[in-house]
């Protein structure tokens, strides 16, 4: 290994093109591949910018031996001459150049590695995590990381120019019920005490609109003991932000022009606004969840009524409010499924909790169904025609619990619009999803607790229900959805101190968990609290958007596994007793 001396780099490996021919220049980078063609070697230079071809002729024996001993991942130093190439390679940007090399470095050498350094490999998920730092040598992480890097700037600018100041919040909380577990971290100097990790910055930038600081915001890490999903890390980035003196729109509005800027700078995509505004309610009958994929129909229809009276009690058993029968219509695209394929759409739905799955099919006028046998051929003409828009059709049919058939259509649907080919990931559809119920039914504690969070703003028409009639009570909160994908959400905060007694007093909380949990909180509301409100994006997953990829591990320098255990460092890991002893700890 040799150092660089008074060596420093001129050019990235990827800047070089015809207008430099006859420059002298010095490269540094990683050998992507070695070509010994006799009495001519030539090596594939690569950093983080692209790759030159170096050359190295055996009229130069001192650089020519060095030469011949390169190896892939080498990492070098190199001297020489830009000149034209004779054989051009149009793959990539530095084809019709070279650099004839009359000094070479060898900076650092390196065993093979255990995986690929390109794009299209196939190594495993475990390999490439365990090997991050080889992973991320790959041209489209690298580009992935940039983008982000360019996002982070581009939102910093907008907020900045919007009147917005960055503000750092604490790390180091107090442990509260924010819908997730906690990551707790015990206090050595304060026996048996615990931190626990943001979840979310939510109080804290409550606390900074009562202070007066008018707008806020932040790109920080936020923590959730939850199990793991693709698209979900037990850390991740939020772009958080805080208004004073604004309601609903005023939030929107200006997040729309944030959403806009981001697409035209990093894809060059015009985003249509304003955006299209859906209520939860029609989302939820449309498209059976909050955050729907608009770029197909197979839209759910409500056949409840049409079989209430049925001989079949699959169907006449789901006339309440709590259950229904719906379905969703693939028209013409009925021929694409058999029997067999349609058996294991059942077995896809049953995951969701589905009993089964009906279905009527509709082919040259011939009619086929699972529950032929079961149905008038009123009750079938009348499905039928209530949601027949394709001279062909085929139906599926779920009866069940609410939540049942709204999570297993939405899903179905999801499926086989991607089984068919019928997503264009090129396009971008955003709507927000506004008026979400304030509370939801928790079963397992019996009682309605916030869907959102504690401090929610109901609409003011609503208010009067709060301790009367909670199901009807509608939030001041509204999520950004782009394609199937939540990436942001927010809404308007509980101003009043008297209301935020009486939200407390819907959430059954009593004054000692009030006390125990937000008493510091509740305190500042004695002190003037402007109307505010404020939204939070999933910077990840809003990524994911961007680079246009499905896994969120694609656009995070160092993820976590689906169990949230690091495979790089070996995280989490034991400790010694020590250190236990330390912070008051002592394992069973």
């Amino acid at each position: 290994m040799n150092s660089m001396g008074n060596l420093r780099r001129t050019h990235m490996c990827g800047e070089l093109r015809l207008s430099d021919v006859n420059k002298e220049v010095i490269l540094m980078g990683w050998v992507q591949k070695e070509r010994n063609l006799g009495s001519l070697i030539f090596i594939d230079l690569r950093d983080n910018t692209g790759i030159t071809q170096i050359a190295i002729k055996d009229d130069n024996k001192e650089i020519y031996d060095k030469a011949k001993d390169v190896k892939s991942e080498y990492v070098l130093c190199v001297k020489g001459d830009v000149r034209e190439r004779e054989s051009k390679n149009n793959n990539i940007p530095t084809g019709e150049i070279e650099v004839i090399a009359n000094e070479l470095i060898v900076l650092d050498t390196a065993n093979v590695p255990p995986i690929y350094i390109k794009d299209d490999d196939n190594a495993q998920e475990a390999v490439r995590l365990k090997y991050r730092y080889l992973d991320l040598r790959k041209p489209k992480l690298q580009n992935n990381l940039k983008l982000r890097a360019k996002a982070n700037k581009l939102i910093r600018d907008y907020l900045d120019e919007n009147g917005f100041y960055e503000i750092e919040t604490p790390f180091l909380g107090k442990p509260t019920p924010e819908g997730a577990r906690d990551y707790l971290v015990a206090s050595r100097v304060n026996e048996h005490s615990f931190y626990a990790l943001p979840q979310s910055p939510q109080l804290m930038k409550q606390l900074l609109m009562i202070s007066g600081m008018d707008r806020y915001y932040q790109i920080v890490k936020c923590f959730r003991d939850e199990d793991l999903r693709a698209n979900r890390q037990p850390e991740f980035t939020q772009v958080d932000m805080e208004m004073s003196f604004v309601d609903q729109e005023d939030v929107m509005t200006l997040n729309e022009g944030l959403i806009k800027k981001l697409f035209k700078e990093i894809r060059g995509i015009d985003i249509p606004t304003p955006i299209k505004r859906m209520t939860y309610a029609e989302a939820m009958e449309r498209y059976g969840c909050d955050k729907p994929d608009l770029r197909f129909g197979f839209e759910l229809k409500n056949i409840t009524e049409l079989v209430k009276d049925s001989e079949f009690k699959v169907f006449s058993s789901c006339n309440d409010k709590n259950k229904s029968v719906r379905c969703i219509n693939i028209g013409d695209y009925e021929s694409e499924y058999s029997r067999k394929k349609i058996d294991k759409l059942e077995k896809f739905v049953k995951e969701y909790g589905a009993k089964g799955l009906s279905w009527i099919r509709v082919h040259d006028g011939e009619i086929q169904s699972s529950i032929k046998k079961f149905l008038s051929d009123e009750e079938m003409n009348s499905i039928i025609e209530s949601t027949k828009e394709d001279e062909n059709a085929l139906i599926f049919i779920l009866a069940d619990k609410n939540d049942v058939v709204f999570n297993g259509l939405s899903a179905l649907r999801n499926k086989i619009a991607r089984d068919m080919n019928l997503v264009d990931n090129d396009t971008f559809e955003f709507v927000w999803i506004v008026d979400f119920p304030l509370f939801e039914f928790d079963e397992e504690e019996n009682r309605f607790v916030a869907m959102h969070h504690p401090f929610t703003m109901p609409k003011e028409e609503d208010i009067q229900y709060l301790l009367t009639d909670k199901e009807k009570v509608r939030a001041k909160a509204y999520d950004i959805v782009c394609n199937g994908d939540e990436i942001g959400g927010g809404s308007i905060r509980i101003n009043n101190s008297d209301l935020q007694k009486k939200m407390f007093e819907a959430l059954e909380l009593t004054e000692e968990m009030i006390e125990n949990k937000f008493g510091f909180f509740v305190e500042a509301f004695n002190y003037g609290t402007p109307p505010h409100g404020g939204l939070a994006y999933g910077m990840d997953r809003l990524m994911m958007l961007l680079v246009g990829t499905d896994n969120i591990k694609d656009v995070i320098a160092f993820p976590k596994t689906q169990s949230a255990t690091d495979l790089l460092t070996g995280a989490p890991s034991n400790v010694d007793e020590k250190q236990l002893k330390e912070i008051h700890i002592k394992l069973d």
